[in-house]
């Protein structure tokens, strides 16, 4: 999912759709846009669909007075799926109104929907940002500040929400820092994102990232920043890094496809090949592919043509949907395949499906061996952050040794960075949660881990 929101700028909702579309890749199952007009009405709309699809020029028109306006992508899964769960999503409150959307996961999600239905609260979504309003609306503090502090102190997990009131913008992140979020400034106006790469696209100027266990407040004072917890980590995502965020994103001062072209270029030490060429699986192997074939001085060619109007793979709802995504995303460059030695340079394997496909598609184009590289350590545990791995068994090497995946996906060799390379290729900017790699999970796990024991 996508977050993305602006402060004191004109043609807000024209804005945030052009932000919504550079952040479309965070999800495609469905979008909204939320604003507040001078005299504090709401304006809301959401649908099924890429954003160019909810919405149109009437529809923004609606919009027309805004200033101040909050938007999202929606990334789809099984329980997660549906309109009731497209966000911003939209509160009635005595204090006033209110409009929320998030990313990320709470791992202590099920105790607080039990908490708060104890006190009398009714569910109408399964989304972690109604979690969040009702905790809001529970508390009895007079400021909404410390509403929200008080709040956020009973979560755990990976998230970043954004809160819009009628004259007012927070932005806050998780204690661990595991999601991205920035913010930027616009004229005199304020922008926050998911990702750098939509300030671009509007013109805005990056300021900074909000910080773990930060709550940045912009109205007509300005930028205020408050801590709600004396804990903080920077472990954001490492597959923000490997496959989620667009590569002219910068996280946490890494600039992603640096950070996978850095990646790949260790990935030829630490698993060097004898082949003709290199290709990488568009979009986000392309970088470490680069990298490969600078370092090992194999020339890098496009092999895969990829069909851009097709959704990513990896985040739709169901395996039926990736699998046939695969065979309508991708296609072989024959000439330029045929009768080689590849090496195939991809940013990870999950389920092992996609590269399966992309590995016959190869050998069907006439490829004579196919030496898949991964810029990403062996994935081997679940993810509880809002990654869409949430138990050991879909994933492919959980259980199975390195040569039992090589002959699952049919390749010639397989081969993956370490998780020692990986770090060190942020070069310092940041930290990364590898737990999905390496079993190390920043935060306790709650029922999952009794669940992951069952």
């Amino acid at each position: 999912m996508s977050i993305f929101g602006v402060y004191g700028v004109n043609h807000a909702a024209q804005m945030i759709y052009l932000g919504l579309h550079a952040l479309q890749h965070r999800g495609q199952e469905g979008a909204g846009i939320a604003t507040f007009d001078f005299d504090g009405k709401c304006t809301h709309h959401r649908g099924l669909g890429l954003a160019s699809e909810v919405f149109d020029p009437d529809t923004l028109a609606r919009h027309a007075d805004a200033l101040l306006g909050l938007g999202s992508t929606q990334y789809a899964n099984k329980a997660k799926g549906g309109l009731d769960n497209v966000q911003p999503l939209f509160f009635h409150h005595k204090s006033g109104d209110f409009v929320i959307a998030g990313e990320g996961s709470l791992i202590n999600a099920d105790r607080i929907a039990s908490y708060l239905e104890d006190h009398g609260c009714i569910f109408h979504t399964a989304t972690d940002a109604e979690l969040l309003a009702n905790l809001i609306k529970k508390e009895n503090t007079e400021n909404r500040i410390d509403r929200i502090i008080d709040s956020l102190n009973m979560m755990e997990g990976g998230f970043a929400f954004a809160i819009m009131t009628r004259n007012r913008l927070y932005a806050m992140r998780d204690k661990y820092g595991i999601k991205p979020l920035a913010i930027a400034k616009l004229g005199d106006g304020w922008v926050i994102s998911s990702e750098t790469c939509a300030f671009d696209l509007i013109g805005a100027e990056f300021v900074r990232d909000i910080e773990p266990g930060e709550v940045v407040t912009v109205d007509h004072h300005g930028l205020r920043s408050t801590r709600y917890s004396q804990f903080q980590k920077h472990k954001v995502c490492s597959m923000e890094y490997f496959y989620i965020a667009r590569p002219d994103s910068d996280i946490d001062g890494c600039n992603v496809h640096a950070f996978r072209k850095e990646v790949g270029r260790r990935l030829a030490e630490e698993c060097p090949c004898d082949a003709d060429i290199v290709i990488g699986v568009p979009d986000s192997g392309l970088s470490a592919a680069i990298g490969y074939a600078e370092r090992s001085g194999i020339p890098y060619e496009i092999g895969l043509i990829k069909n851009r109007y097709i959704a990513r793979t990896f985040i739709q709802p169901s395996q039926e949907m990736r699998e046939r995504g695969v065979q309508m995303k991708l296609s072989a460059v024959r000439s330029i395949v045929s009768g080689k030695r590849l090496v195939l340079v991809d940013d990870s394997i999950v389920r092992g499906t996609t590269c399966l496909k992309i590995v016959k598609l190869l050998r069907a184009a006439g490829a004579r061996e196919v030496h898949v590289r991964i810029g990403s350590p062996i994935m081997k545990y679940p993810c509880f952050y809002g990654v869409d791995t949430s138990t050991s068994e879909e994933l492919l090497c959980s259980t199975r040794s390195l040569e039992e995946a090589c002959r699952m996906i049919e390749a010639d060799s397989l081969g993956y960075v370490s998780c020692k390379a990986s770090v060190e290729s942020t070069k310092g900017c940041s930290e990364l949660c590898l737990a999905c790699f390496n079993g190390e999970y920043p935060t306790s796990l709650y029922q999952h881990a009794k669940d992951t024991e069952e």
